[in-house]
């Protein structure tokens, strides 16, 4: 039976700047965020952020050239809420829309889009399936402080994390299957990227390390094999999760490791994390070092991933 109430689905996400000019702007939104980030005392975060900001544009600019000139991820992001939305019709009346932290489409941006569509609850469905306070945790602050600031107040359900779904993990075992037999026999080793976090945030409390193991347990018991996992995207003067992806490559290379197949865990679709850092400076890393590299096709619009999705959205709906 299909449910009648107009429901609109958010697809938290972090959002990228799409042309050169919105790299600067897009960092500097990204490093006032107290909440994934903490420089100095609080009143100096928006003057450090700034400054930040400009020191590191011109770099990002240029890795952003490399892939285009800006971040697929609103693009892909879009195509994601469209097939999501397609396929839940046969559920009831969604709205699916996706919800970026630090750069268009903002929180504001969506909720009064949803608020014009007659939207009656909200389903907020982040798309980093392991939680921490410095994705999940900032974005869903973020969008209670934009309904607030909208005087706008209705139903919503939140999905906080989803790091064994099962689905989810399918298209990821699949994947390092495939990739596995692509090096034709030879040995290779699984290597899980996630992005890395500042240390003291797991001090704290933070779940996001268990949520990553708990993913890489459930796609091990798919595959049978072995991983290991380290992380990648430090982006400020802190001590951050380790070890990171070079360092692990430089100690596999030194073990005698041949063949490096990469698993971006924790990124659900294609951007400058997987498509630069990782599929070229990091493919450049590895084989200096003198292995083969491989690393699995993100999973994008994946119409299992996407059921995987639609699964999560009902789930929170029946709780």
């Amino acid at each position: 039976m299909k449910m009648q109430r107009v429901t609109g689905v958010v697809l938290l996400n972090l959002g990228g700047p799409e042309r050169p000019e919105d790299v600067r702007p897009f960092l500097y939104n990204l490093f006032s965020d107290r909440q994934i980030i903490r420089l100095g005392p609080s009143f100096l975060q928006r003057p450090i952020a700034w400054a930040i900001a400009r020191r590191r544009a011109p770099k990002s600019i240029a890795n952003y050239a490399q892939i285009g000139g800006g971040s697929p991820i609103r693009k892909t992001t879009e195509e994601q809420a469209r097939a999501l939305e397609q396929l839940l019709q046969e559920d009831g009346r969604f709205f699916v829309r996706p919800c970026m932290r630090y750069w268009h489409p903002f929180a504001a941006e969506i909720l009064q889009e949803m608020r014009r569509l007659g939207v009656e609850e909200i389903v907020t469905l982040p798309l980093y399936p392991h939680y921490s306070i410095a994705t999940t945790g900032s974005s869903l602050s973020d969008l209670q402080q934009s309904m607030d600031r909208l005087n706008w107040h209705i139903p919503v359900r939140t999905v906080l994390s989803w790091p064994t779904e099962p689905l989810f993990i399918a298209c990821l075992a699949d994947r390092i299957l495939a990739g596995v037999q692509r090096f034709n026999g030879a040995d290779v080793r699984v290597v899980y990227s996630a992005h890395s976090l500042p240390v003291q945030f797991i001090l704290e409390g933070d779940p996001y390390v268990d949520h990553l193991q708990q993913s890489i347990a459930a796609i091990e018991t798919c595959t049978g094999i072995q991983g290991h996992l380290c992380y990648q995207s430090r982006s400020g003067p802190v001590e951050w999760l380790g070890p990171s992806l070079p360092d692990m490559l430089t100690t596999l290379a030194a073990e005698g490791c041949t063949n490096v197949l990469v698993v971006p865990i924790s990124f659900v679709s294609d951007h400058v994390e997987t498509l630069y850092e990782i599929d070229i400076q990091y493919r450049r890393t590895a084989e200096d070092l003198g292995m083969g590299f491989a690393m699995t096709t993100a999973l994008n619009v994946d119409p299992r991933f996407i059921s995987g999705l639609r699964n999560l959205v009902l789930g929170s709906l029946s709780d």
